[in-house]
């Protein structure tokens, strides 16, 4: 443990470095303790000692400049004292009881937790300490979870870290904390609201990271800056001269947006920095929100309005709460100028984010996870699918891959049936909603009703879209889900589901294996003749054994000499060529036929398609579970000496869905043969799925064709429906070597 830091009575009673930062504190909280604040920053200003910052100023200036940039969002006590402290634990002797004794539990647990996101680098090359370093980004969101004043301070924290970056002298590691703040604290920032952060944190990241563009888009800035000078300044008047003829209070002032948002837009939107219309915006502050709608009008009045440059973020606010007027006007001399209207409370929650709801809404700083939903506007329900992505991911790497996921997108804002707001990543389908709204719904969805229309899981969604979610029964995955979504929360949700069935899977094939091998020994199955084999296998359960044996880490040979050891099977692993099509009351596994397997451990071979009414029989295939192929399939001649062999049969209500079989046709290279096998494919009620040309000639054709179907009774018919077609010279069902 290291040792106390020591700071004698006298030193505590003398702070006259802490009175200004007191004195910052005390302008929006009167009641501020004085004297806490001075113990921290003479605590942390002795326990730093001589270290001294890459600028050449003692260290302990660091952590008094993020108290001072804390103080500008007006949070409380505890986190200026946090703020003061955050380095003390990690970079000297103090240790974290000596915290707790000073300052207390509250300001000890607030400083640990935002050491563990100082602990990580998001960029290493080495897979033990990235993973090491995803583990404590995981610790970070329970932290900020339980408390958001760790996010504020770590964020206010690399924001003085990153404006005296240019102090440090190795290129590479000025480039991997910006792209750390690009990819990971930026958006941490947006999500809460705190938009200057998060919008210096990107502009001095891409200073560092691209500085030619950088330099390029400033000496652009600094011309448009002179040029529009004047401009500006009679637009700022005429303003203010049209507030005053309506008698309407207002504070008018102006932004000018910084180069990376400029470059950003020139990338995301492929026009020049001529075409930007709001590098300078007016900002109209009013006293009241029916007042913005006032301005509004006005403003439309007077000003020609250019069309699809309007957005109501009042009636719909942005996800951390954003809320105010955007609208673009074309002004003196037919220059476009965005203006910004919006109230005193809406600017404070703009500038403070998640630290000014907090103060209106006077609630604690901590996210309640037990609550499913909270109030739109509230910062802090946007940690939730933080924390539930967390509890569904495998391992800290994929964690860390869902948030980076989930966090760096532009939004889209959508509506459930009863008008609640859900906001999702520009590009998210109807899946992507549907694990937004609840992870539950997006495991049972079955399809879904877009604006009154149903539509595709994949289908994207836009702004205003109105979604009704429509849900079957059991929680399935389906192959391909993964590749629909973007959000990382239904990524990780899919991924959790995918595991969670497949566990199931390969314990219900493990015991129908080690049930079969024990019927062949002609030894009665009981799970209580296999707990001496659990010992000789190193296995805490009969589940644990199954699974293995599902998976095919076991083999059934090793698990026959762990239940009989030293004895060798008697019997010769059954053959199963020829076997007759397998009835439901004798086959082990079942099949549903409708191109799925009947769980994410079985799997369809793609050497053969079966297809529902084909004889088939079950491979096991170490790590994917089993294997479907047709009795007749080539590829079983090499698996004949292999064991676990599995009876299979067809689901009844097989026939009921659609599988996709696979025909090989030779048609004439003619116009309208093509449209006749369509035409005759839906006629017979097949469903054309693809179709790909292997060959072709000045007069034929030879293509493989995927078409779902019932059973192989409806192939067969469909294949002999093709053969009357004049254009048809052959057509057969496919076979491994008729593919390319």
């Amino acid at each position: 443990m290291n040792k106390p830091v020591e700071i004698a009575p006298d030193t505590v009673a003398a702070c006259p470095g802490a009175d200004d930062l007191a004195a910052l504190v005390r302008k929006y909280d009167p009641t501020v303790d004085t004297d806490l604040i001075c113990r921290a920053y003479e605590f942390a200003k002795i326990a730093h000692g001589s270290q001294m910052r890459h600028s050449g100023e003692p260290y302990y200036t660091h952590p008094v400049e993020v108290a001072t940039i804390l103080a500008g969002l007006h949070l409380d006590v505890q986190s200026i004292c946090t703020a003061l402290l955050h380095d003390v634990v990690e970079d000297t002797d103090a240790n974290p009881e000596q915290i707790v004794e000073m300052f207390g539990q509250e300001i000890a647990d607030l400083v640990g937790g935002v050491t563990k996101l100082g602990q990580v680098e998001f960029s290493s090359s080495d897979i033990a300490k990235r993973r090491h370093q995803a583990e404590n980004f995981q610790k970070f969101i329970i932290a900020v979870s339980r408390d958001i004043r760790v996010l504020l301070v770590k964020l206010c924290d690399r924001l003085h870290n990153m404006r005296t970056l240019h102090y440090h002298p190795k290129i590479d590691s000025r480039e991997r904390i910006s792209r750390e703040t690009l990819e990971v604290y930026a958006p941490l920032a947006r999500r809460i609201g705190v938009d200057h952060i998060c919008s210096e944190l990107e502009n001095l990241a891409f200073k560092h990271l691209d500085p030619a563009q950088y330099e390029t888009i400033t000496r652009r800035l600094d011309t448009w800056r002179s040029d529009q000078h004047t401009a500006i300044s009679r637009m700022s008047v005429a303003l203010r001269d049209l507030m005053d003829k309506y008698q309407i209070p207002v504070r008018i002032y102006g932004r000018e947006k910084l180069p990376y948002a400029i470059w950003r837009k020139l990338q995301q939107r492929g026009i020049t920095f001529e075409d930007v219309a709001d590098i300078y915006a007016f900002r109209i502050i009013v006293q009241k929100p029916a007042a913005c709608y006032r301005v509004l009008g006005i403003l439309h009045q007077n000003y020609r309005f250019v069309a699809g440059r309007f957005r109501d973020f009042i009636s719909v606010p942005k996800p951390n709460g954003y809320q105010s007027l955007h609208t673009t006007i074309s002004g003196p001399g037919s220059k476009r100028l965005e203006i910004q209207v919006r109230t005193e409370r809406m600017e404070d929650v703009a500038e403070r984010g998640v630290a000014a709801h907090w103060a209106y809404k006077n609630r604690s700083y901590a996210y309640d996870m037990g609550r499913a939903h909270q109030d739109v506007d509230d910062p802090l329900a946007r940690i939730r699918p933080l924390v539930e992505m967390m509890e569904q991911s495998r391992d800290a790497d994929e964690f860390l891959e869902h948030v980076k996921l989930e966090m760096f997108t532009d939004q889209v804002f959508t509506f459930t049936p009863k008008g609640d707001l859900i906001s999702l990543p520009r590009g998210a389908t109807a899946l992507d909603f549907a694990y937004s709204v609840h992870t539950d719904i997006g495991d049972t969805c079955v399809g879904a009703i877009i604006n009154d229309r149903k539509r595709p899981l994949r289908t994207e969604l836009q702004n205003g879209d109105v979604i009704k979610i429509i849900r079957g029964g059991k929680a399935e995955p389906q192959p391909g889900w993964e590749n629909i979504v973007t959000t990382g929360k239904a990524r990780s949700a899919l991924r959790r589901l995918t595991r969670q069935n497949e566990v199931e899977e390969f314990h219900r094939i493990g015991r129908v294996l080690a049930e079969h091998a024990l019927v062949r020994e002609n030894v009665n199955f009981a799970e209580s003749s296999l707990t001496d084999a659990l010992k000789r296998l190193d296995l805490n359960s009969t589940d644990d054994l199954y699974v293995a044996l599902g998976r095919g880490d076991l083999l059934i040979q090793d698990f026959m000499k762990a239940v009989f050891p030293g004895r060798e099977s008697t019997r010769a692993i059954e053959d199963y060529a020829g076997r007759d099509l397998i009835s439901d009351s004798t086959a082990e596994l079942y099949v549903k036929g409708d191109g799925l397997t009947s769980g994410v451990s079985l799997h369809l071979g793609d050497c053969c398609s079966p297809v529902p009414g084909d004889r088939i029989v079950g491979i096991q295939s170490p790590g994917r579970g089993v294997v479907i192929h047709t009795i007749d399939c080539d590829g079983l001649s090499a698996l004949e000496n292999q064991s676990g062999w599995l009876n299979i049969g067809w689901r009844r209500s097989a026939d009921q869905a659609a599988a996709t079989a696979r025909l090989t046709a030779t048609i004439e290279h003619v116009p309208g043969a093509l449209a006749d096998v369509t035409r005759i494919i839906g006629e017979a009620g097949g469903n054309l799925v693809n179709v790909n040309t292997t060959s072709r000639s000045p007069t034929f054709c030879d293509m493989i064709v995927g078409i779902e179907v019932r059973d192989i009774r409806h192939l067969m018919q469909i294949i002999a429906a093709l053969r009357t077609s004049v254009y048809v010279v052959s057509a057969t069902r496919t076979r491994p070597d008729h593919e390319d």
